[in-house]
């Protein structure tokens, strides 16, 4: 039986971890979804975990602070942090999970992210695919999907600090400008099994083509049309999760009328197929 590497102190980790010669150091990456029943209470850990939730909805105390985490919450805890993962039984919980380590090398998480543990929501965000593509990479053996990994967990981590870092600078325009911006995202997601032009957006919000571009730039980070597409995607995640359609049926149900086209889309976007992700999707 191979032995729990994420349980284990750092530096015993190491030799065991073959394809590794430099940190970081990954003893974990998998997507989880959690039973019916299924908690973690006052577990401490000797290394570090970022927590992602994908879908679902989870208590998630750390050292006493309590944080409720929905989809598209990253938490970011430290070893030997104690925490605890209480889903509620009405509820989904999928979650990818990363467990990593940096040996004997010092990580200045500090200085990255203070003393928060609640990094942000990054639904619909360029992070939410490489933490998918990290796990997917995790899953094959070989000296280049661990290169992969390392190097998917740094931009990771380097997102996320810039996020956290720049969400501060943001709040003052964010009282003006958020309010246009939530009411187009809703529109998008509310519409998103057809097609939507533009002007659609601009009779919406009441503002302009260009306008509209500048402001999810500056806070989504993508055009609305690429937005809609990861909304398409993550609708699609969804629908593999929690429903027994086949895939024709949800590339239907998020607005492809061609399989193909759906799974090309799919594949580009995520860095796998919607085959792959099920079969990375561990339910025990």
């Amino acid at each position: 039986m191979a032995p729990n590497l994420t349980t284990m102190q750092p530096a015993e980790t190491i030799g065991m971890l073959a394809d590794y010669h430099f940190p970081p150091y990954i003893t974990l990456a998998h997507m989880f979804h959690a039973p019916q029943g299924w908690a973690i209470r006052n577990r401490e850990m000797t290394q570090f975990i970022l927590q992602y939730v994908v879908d679902g909805f989870a208590h998630y105390p750390v050292e006493d602070i309590p944080y409720e985490t929905r989809r598209g919450d990253l938490l970011f805890h430290r070893p030997n942090e104690r925490h605890s993962i209480i889903k509620e039984d009405h509820s989904p919980y999928v979650c990818i999970s990363l467990v990593f380590h940096f040996g004997t090398s010092a990580f200045p998480y500090e200085e990255l992210f203070k003393h928060k543990h609640q990094l942000g929501n990054f639904a619909d965000h360029p992070v939410e695919t490489m933490l998918s593509q990290l796990v997917s990479h995790y899953r094959q053996p070989g000296l280049v999907h661990q290169m992969h990994c390392q190097s998917l967990l740094m931009r990771i981590l380097a997102e996320a600090a810039q996020a956290f870092e720049t969400g501060t600078t943001r709040a003052k325009t964010d009282a003006l400008t958020m309010p246009k911006l939530v009411l187009i995202k809703n529109y998008l997601t509310e519409h998103y099994s057809r097609e939507i032009q533009i002007r659609e957006l601009e009779d919406v919000s009441g503002l302009s083509k260009n306008y509209i571009l500048t402001l999810f730039r500056q806070h989504v980070g993508m055009s609305p049309m690429q937005y809609l597409t990861w909304i398409r995607i993550n609708k699609a995640k969804e629908l593999a999760i929690h429903s027994s359609l086949s895939f024709s049926e949800i590339a239907d149900r998020v607005g492809y009328s061609d399989v193909h086209t759906f799974g090309r889309m799919f594949k580009k976007k995520t860095g796998q197929s919607l085959t792959q992700f099920c079969s990375n999707l561990i339910y025990s």
